[in-house]
């Protein structure tokens, strides 16, 4: 029996699927799937009731397919949806251990850059003292900060990028800048990451994102902010075993060649808040989601 799958609604119109996930949802119901409707903004507020209230009692399992959750928002949307007969397919637990990096990084200890953390609040910031403390297991030289589940590459250089880890002021100076643009979207906490230098092919994407089910690599993309379609084929070798390890039925990860030719994890998630590149077919992770 093909496997139902939730979207998120589009909030102008709550009846359609939102936009961002339609294609792809169209796929799946041609795969003969059925689709139901989460309402993603009333779950972020707190209430979960509402926000399954029109998805069809008693579908049995499900994949959530949307826009990112907060660890403690997807445990409640569970909760809700177990109630209605319709329990997800990811636990919440497995959940969290994709989508945050002190979730996962301990299986990927050696096929990714040094990383350290500590949990904060929105908007806390911490001490240069305290900020040095955390710095010191990392590798001399370069870091950048992110938070649990994301970064700000794009604000590279104010709020990423850390050109000497050892320079408290310069640290001290890029992680503030980085927790005032999260605001209250801060994911976990603050962590530290040791920075490695990695290829940039030409005319391919520079880092793959591979889809894994049950263990097992069953999709490859291009990260969804490449300007490029193609992708090299990443060596597995190493990275397969972590993914098993993790234990978790529905991962991405994007996987990037580093400038010594050794294939590295740039970042892990939950594949069911991980996104497409706009050239992919979205009938081959309809396929995925329903099943056989």
């Amino acid at each position: 029996m093909p496997t139902p799958v939730l979207y998120c609604r589009d909030p102008l119109n709550p009846r359609r699927v939102d936009q961002h996930f339609a294609q792809e949802a169209q796929r799946v119901r041609a795969c003969g799937g059925v689709v139901g409707l989460v309402d993603h903004d009333a779950l972020l507020q707190g209430d979960a009731e509402q926000a399954v209230a029109h998805v069809p009692t008693g579908l049995g399992s499900v994949w959530y397919r949307g826009w990112m959750i907060p660890g403690d928002r997807y445990a409640a949307l569970a909760e809700a949806l177990s109630r209605r007969g319709t329990p997800l397919l990811v636990a919440p637990e497995q959940y969290r251990a994709a989508h945050e990096l002190p979730g996962w990084y301990p299986m990927f200890v050696d096929s990714t850059p040094a990383s350290v953390w500590r949990p904060t609040e929105p908007g806390e910031i911490l001490a240069a003292e305290d900020l040095a403390v955390l710095a010191e297991p990392l590798p001399p030289g370069s870091g950048i900060v992110k938070d649990y589940v994301k970064s700000r590459k794009h604000e590279w250089e104010q709020a990423c990028f850390i050109p000497d880890l050892a320079d408290a002021a310069g640290l001290t100076r890029v992680v503030r800048r980085f927790v005032e643009l999260q605001e209250d979207f801060l994911a976990g906490g603050v962590v530290l990451r040791g920075f490695e230098t990695f290829s940039k092919p030409e005319s391919v994407a520079a880092e793959v994102r591979v889809w894994w089910l049950d263990g097992e690599p069953r999709l490859l993309t291009p990260h969804p902010d490449s300007p490029f379609e193609h992708v090299l084929i990443p060596d597995l070798g190493r990275i397969g075993p972590a993914v098993q390890r993790l234990g978790c039925r529905f991962v991405t990860t994007d996987v990037a060649l580093r400038s010594d030719g050794v294939w590295r994890v740039v970042e892990v998630g939950d594949g069911q808040v991980s996104d497409l590149h706009a050239s992919c077919s979205r009938g081959e992770l309809a396929a995925l989601l329903v099943g056989p």
